[in-house]
């Protein structure tokens, strides 16, 4: 999922006991990938060299790192 906006937007984090509050343009909504020894998301290309957020939006298991 893509949501795009030509005005920021304030987006309010609120887990695991703390709050972060950010301005963003766009959202991409996707599930991590393996890649090798880390997991991957892509992002389109016109995003690179931009500054990013990634934020987990569910716990991980209890083994799971």
């Amino acid at each position: 999922m893509l949501l795009h906006m030509s005005e920021p937007y304030d987006v309010t984090v609120r887990r695991g006991g703390f709050v972060q509050e950010f301005k963003g343009y766009e959202i991409i909504e996707k599930e991590v990938a393996n890649g090798g020894n880390s997991g991957r998301v892509f992002v389109p290309k016109k995003w690179a060299g931009k500054h990013v957020k990634i934020v987990l939006m569910e716990p991980l298991d209890a083994g799971g790192e």
